[in-house]
């Protein structure tokens, strides 16, 4: 088998430029034809849909006995976490919003007692109205077959098909995707929507067989894993000569490989333990991307999770505390009330950075979150109020704009630099308080087993 990638040191997923890139951006492979059992071409284009994922196109020839094939695979990255969307369709507006839908995501309208399974259809960008028509689609294909070979059948899916025809509003529908790559607009972007609610969930160990993640073999891996533990446990050990300690690696920056979260080429992450004063400790990973030229950093708590949550609260009231140092954890929320904005847990990822730094990192992170009111194709109502947020984020930046700023972390591992150190910061007030047992939740503490692990 030969290949051969004359593109060189690019990102694996561009964007389609006929005329700038032509016919060298595909990758040749000599591969077999199932027809003929001789050797053919399949040719590979990666290459991204704007606002949906990336795609893996295929073409075979065999030239042997001219049989042809052509298809798309979906080349997306999996998220960490899958996520479940509960979106209120409430007026004739809901029903036109867009709406991403991956292949492994699952359809559910509790009101008719409808779901399309995962799998079942192919990937689609499409509106909620879009969504329903395309189900109705579906189900009549195969409907004049049914008619002569199970009538009764047939006549149930007709009375269906007419409940979906004359769905109106209000019902909920629910997109439930282990992948997290699925999206129902915003329409109140950039502040939140009160008619959609997203939480982001640790997929089960099943999903991740679905997803090719897991080989199904993990419980006897974590088995024999377990049994050699025990063994160890039962003689003492000993290590001489040449051993890390943990203060060389503290002071050790360590690198692995991975794949850029936005053209996908190979990457590599620096990660450090930095002891931050009058905190914790905590694991700076930091990414840059030679292909595309992105860069990222991202934050661990190297402490686990506090037996409080914690809210800090800080008013800007000059340019100096737009230099404050701010660990915003992958737990936290960011709200600033006096403009309505609020950013849930989970968004952003972890952070370590300046609070300018911070607020430029939310702005970038806007029009990934909402892409349907960037552009040319945005109604111009919601660009006007996408545009207006970010002039105020801009006067925030340049402090024309005094506000507060809240970090609401359930797992009390965020912080803000106190200028005033050891001393109370009489701009800053931190309460501490007890979660929620939503909370304890969404932070996978109610399913830990703390005891009699044998």
């Amino acid at each position: 088998m030969s290949t051969e990638q004359p593109y060189g040191n690019a990102p694996l997923f561009r964007d389609l430029q006929g005329d700038e890139i032509g016919d060298l951006e595909a990758t040749q492979i000599e591969s077999l034809c199932m027809n003929c059992h001789e050797n053919g071409m399949t040719r590979l284009l990666l290459t991204k849909i704007p606002f949906f994922q990336e795609i893996v196109i295929s073409s075979f020839d065999c030239e042997h006995c001219h049989f042809s094939n052509n298809e798309v695979q979906p080349g997306g990255r999996i998220q960490d976490k899958g996520c479940r969307i509960v979106c209120k369709i409430q007026t004739p507006e809901d029903m036109s919003r867009q709406v991403v839908k991956s292949d492994s995501a699952s359809l559910r309208i509790p009101e008719l007692d409808f779901e399309i399974p995962a799998n079942s259809q192919k990937g689609i960008l499409t509106t909620v109205e879009g969504l329903i028509s395309r189900a109705v689609m579906g189900l009549e294909q195969d409907q004049p077959v049914r008619r002569i070979m199970h009538p009764e059948a047939a006549e149930q899916i007709d009375g269906f098909i007419g409940k979906l025809k004359n769905l109106q509003p209000p019902f909920q529908m629910i997109l439930d995707d282990p992948t997290g790559n699925s999206y129902i607009e915003n329409l109140m972007a950039p502040k939140k929507d009160p008619s959609v609610e997203t939480q982001h969930y640790t997929r089960t160990h099943e999903q991740d067989q679905q997803l090719g993640l897991s080989d199904g073999n993990e419980g006897e891996l974590q088995q024999e894993a377990a049994e050699a533990e025990g063994q160890r446990s039962g003689s003492e050990v000993t290590v001489s000569g040449g051993g890390d300690t943990d203060e060389d690696v503290k002071d050790e920056v360590l690198q692995f490989a991975v794949n850029c979260s936005e053209c996908n080429s190979p990457a590599k992450t620096n990660m450090k333990v930095v002891n931050i004063p009058y905190f914790k400790e905590v694991i700076i990973m930091a990414m840059v991307c030679e292909a595309c030229g992105y860069r990222t950093n991202e934050v661990k708590s190297g402490a686990g999770i506090e037996p409080k949550g914690r809210k800090l609260s800080l008013k800007i009231t000059d340019s100096s505390d737009l230099s404050r140092d701010v660990l915003k954890s992958e737990t936290c929320g960011f709200m600033i009330p006096e403009i309505g904005f609020e950013l849930t847990m989970g968004t952003l990822g972890g952070k370590f950075t300046t609070l300018e730094g911070l607020l430029g990192n939310i702005k970038d992170q806007l029009s990934r979150m909402h892409p349907f009111v960037m552009g040319d194709s945005a109604p111009n109502e919601r660009a006007e109020k996408m545009k207006e947020f970010l002039e105020k984020l801009d006067k925030i930046i340049a402090c024309e704009l005094k506000v507060t700023v809240v970090l609401d972390d359930p797992a009390g591992n965020s912080y803000i630099q106190n200028v005033y150190a050891p001393d109370p910061d009489p701009e800053m007030v931190v309460e501490e308080y007890d979660r929620t047992a939503e909370q304890n939740d969404e932070l996978g503490i109610t399913d830990m087993r703390t005891e009699n692990y044998t």
